[in-house]
């Protein structure tokens, strides 16, 4: 404390800096404030971990299976998708199984809102509900503007950009307080290559889903990004390249090759850990340092 005496502040038996009466109010005032957001922000970074679950979408292969599996190393049940591989979704599964983790799969289009409603409803019937919602299945079609048809261009708006926000107004609608929510984005909309319009403007929704989504669960604890990938090592991008053109992508990275499906994982396993809750509304960028 301290005591005024002609007019001077003066140390008190404390020996702390003196404080003035103004100060003394101010801190008064506040202190709930603190209080209350010191406790309440790291009971919001912890998921119990007796009660944590996750579904990944389009996690029969690639970055969703490295996602999937990640997650039950980090010790979430979690949920695989797919659409039509239905033996690599049950392999992801099993794997997670046979390492002691929990895992169920479920077959859905994202395309398709009823079915993206039943995989939520399978998950929360398996493991009681959700917490960690990842928006992973997409679709690439590449062509100039003057050669894309029709057929690929609203299959793709179909399943990237429809099934994008058909997961995220379920994840909303079902993600328990103190969840995660993160939708796969691309490096594309920053690299803006040729042949990869369409793409890219179905990517980059999802960074304006994420962003505002954030926004509306105000007061839930939820934090909700995008995480854009750069060049990964997928059968997505690799399909339809030679090994000389995947080497000359590795060189434009500072890292000096394309990324690995573990390493988007492990962005994602960040997020989705008690570190990441106060990331929110932001993308992600995940790509070695490429863009």
């Amino acid at each position: 404390m301290t005591s005024r005496s002609n007019g001077k502040e003066q140390a008190g038996a404390s020996g702390l800096p003196p404080m003035s009466r103004r100060a003394m109010l101010a801190a008064a005032a506040f202190a709930p404030i603190a209080v209350a957001a010191g406790t309440s922000g790291a009971a919001a970074q912890d998921i119990p971990t007796d009660n944590r679950v996750a579904l990944v979408t389009g996690s029969s292969r690639g970055i969703g299976a490295a996602i999937a599996r990640r997650l039950a190393e980090d010790g979430f049940r979690v949920a695989v998708n797919c659409v039509v591989n239905t033996d690599l979704a049950a392999g992801v599964a099993a794997d997670i199984e046979a390492k002691g983790g929990k895992a169920i799969w479920e077959q859905a289009d994202v395309s398709d809102p009823a079915a993206v409603k039943r995989l939520f409803d399978v998950t929360e019937a398996a493991f009681g509900g959700v917490n960690i919602v990842i928006s992973n299945a997409g679709i690439m079609r590449l062509a100039p503007f003057a050669e894309m048809t029709d057929e690929e261009f609203n299959r793709m708006i179909d399943v990237n950009l429809k099934g994008g926000f058909h997961v995220l107004r379920e994840a909303a609608r079902r993600v328990r307080e103190g969840g995660r929510i993160v939708s796969l984005s691309s490096s594309i909309t920053q690299l803006r290559s040729p042949t990869y319009g369409p793409y890219a403007a179905s990517k980059a929704a999802q960074d304006i889903y994420s962003n505002v989504l954030a926004k509306e669960l105000a007061g839930r604890r939820i934090s909700v990004n995008a995480l854009a990938p750069g060049l990964v090592n997928t059968t997505l991008f690799t399909n339809g390249k030679t090994e000389e053109q995947i080497a000359g992508f590795a060189q434009r990275t500072p890292h000096g090759r394309i990324g690995e499906p573990e390493d988007i994982a492990g962005v994602v396993s960040a997020l989705c850990g008690p570190d990441g809750w106060w990331v929110n509304g932001q993308t992600v960028f995940a790509n070695g340092g490429v863009v």
